[in-house]
């Protein structure tokens, strides 16, 4: 799997103007961008997801075109084959954690009721040992948990490319370390690239990969490391 991104785009408002300028290419499974709050993370992220629309640049993903301003390309977030598991998780509160992850699988605020999980959605539930919480509302479970159903709902969509917004920020440090390891081992099984940001050095040596350090909205430096 290989992604391909070069883009540009301008922010300016009153009080902000920022410039992102950002080019990198990887086939290294586990990527991680990292840098400072407001070098320019997750506007790279959301712009890859197709939640945020470059001024100018081109977005390739194993050779799939999801963006190219000149040849006017622009998929849907829908259609890119990518999961994104956001910083506060944005589960559904009104939603059960089964249908929060059956949410991956079968688009709609309402559906699918809780009675009628598609198969996918039940394979994950599993895999995260979250059955026994299948009923549960997303204000009844710990934060360690949120995340599980929020990564078993980005990976219920089968997406070709995992997105992960500073995954382990919101929880204590002996569950940061837990969830590290259970995210490798994850990857590794599933042989899934993910591209994760943070500004935690503590990530960067535990899952980097292909370590890309931004700053101001560009590349500062690049480095490539043997797999772990």
């Amino acid at each position: 799997m290989t992604v391909e991104l070069a883009i540009r785009r301008t922010i300016a408002g009153a009080e902000r103007h920022f410039e992102l300028d950002v080019a990198f290419q990887s086939q290294s499974r586990r990527v991680v961008l990292y840098g400072p709050s407001g070098a320019g993370k997750s506007l790279t992220l959301r712009a890859i997801a197709g939640l945020l629309t470059p001024d100018a640049g081109r977005i390739v993903l194993n050779k799939h075109v999801l963006f190219d301003s000149q040849g006017q390309i622009n998929l849907a977030p829908q259609v890119r084959k990518v999961g994104y598991l956001f910083q506060d998780y944005a589960l559904f509160p009104h939603l059960t954690v089964a249908q929060n992850v059956a949410f991956g699988v079968s688009r709609g605020v309402l559906n699918p009721r809780n009675g009628a999980m598609p198969e996918t959605a039940k394979r994950w539930l599993a895999a995260f040992e979250l059955d026994t919480l299948a009923r549960s509302y997303p204000s009844q479970i710990s934060g360690g948990q949120k995340q599980r159903v929020a990564l078993a709902r980005a990976l219920a969509a089968e997406p070709d490319i995992l997105l992960l917004d500073e995954p382990f920020s919101a929880l204590d440090l002996p569950l940061r370390a837990r969830m590290r390891n259970e995210l490798t081992a994850l990857q590794k099984h599933l042989d899934l690239q993910m591209l994760i940001i943070t500004h935690d050095p503590a990530d960067v040596e535990a899952l980097g990969e292909h370590v890309l350090e931004i700053r101001d909205g560009r590349i500062f430096s690049d480095s490539v490391f043997a797999s772990q």
